[in-house]
């Protein structure tokens, strides 16, 4: 199988600037998206600083490097572990920059990565920026907001329905930079033919239901025109945050020049 992708990001129609940061890196099979929070345009210093340290260290353990044994979970594959190795090195490197620069010393950033490695596709998130599956018509969420409306409803205190009007809803409960080592969740998942994988910030799922989003990634094979028709219906319905979407489209055929990365895990 091959796959298409494509990313777009936009700062909606209230907020003044944008601090989601994003990539789409078909060659080495990376994609990521990092939705940032802080006064003084620091949201998007953390955004982009988590996208670029992943992406270093994503490209410079591949080099020659071996895996980091410290967090190591032996029930997920080489690749989500070197993923949460990854996130875990970004998050230093923020945490690092807030205690040296007061201007940026509440900063922080969600962030949702996935790595495609032939077709094992590996993610790792911290907040509640989002992975979603679409497969077979329906659409599955394969992360779990770190938010504390979310945990709310895991543990049956309030409604759906109230979470969705909660004014708590943007309270994160984990976030790059906020702490020395923030626990990363992960996730290893085999993709099909058609498969269809959507990596968002909330500024798309607090705007536009489920429901829509499905119809919208599946109503295109073309990648570029599902992120804008994404970003325009959270827009459409008020845009009160930054939007930022990347999708994956899996085809027919052999993937070809997505497994650079963990080729060197494998010992190939």
């Amino acid at each position: 199988m091959h796959t298409d992708s494509s990313g777009y990001s936009d700062k909606g129609l209230v907020r003044e600037g944008n601090e989601d940061s994003f990539v789409v890196a078909p060659e080495m099979g990376f994609f990521a998206v990092a939705d940032g929070m802080g006064g003084h345009n620091a949201g998007e210093v953390a955004s982009r600083m988590a996208i670029d340290a992943l992406r270093a260290y994503l490209e410079q353990t591949a080099a020659g490097g071996s895996m980091p044994g410290n967090g190591k979970r032996p029930a997920y594959s080489a690749a989500a572990n070197h993923l949460a190795s990854g996130i875990r090195h970004a998050n230093r490197v923020i945490y690092e920059s807030t205690r040296h620069n007061p201007a940026w010393r509440d900063m922080g950033t969600t962030i949702v990565a996935a790595v495609l490695n032939e077709n094992l596709l590996s993610i790792a998130h911290v907040g509640d920026s989002r992975a979603y599956l679409l497969r077979g018509g329906g659409i599955i969420a394969l992360t779990e907001d770190h938010s504390l409306v979310a945990e709310q409803l895991r543990s049956g205190q309030i409604s759906r329905a109230t979470a969705e009007i909660s004014s708590e809803r943007n309270v994160i409960t984990r976030a790059l930079g906020l702490e020395v080592e923030p626990e990363v969740d992960l996730c290893d998942l085999l993709l099909a033919p058609e498969d269809r994988i959507l990596l968002c910030s909330d500024g798309l799922t607090t705007m536009v239901t489920e429901a829509k989003i499905r119809s919208i990634v599946l109503g295109s094979r073309d990648p570029n025109e599902i992120c804008r028709l994404l970003v325009e219906e959270a827009n459409i319905n008020g845009g009160k945050d930054n939007i930022t979407v990347a999708v994956i489209l899996v085809r027919g055929g052999a993937l070809s020049g997505l497994s650079r990365i963990y080729n060197w895990a494998r010992g190939i």
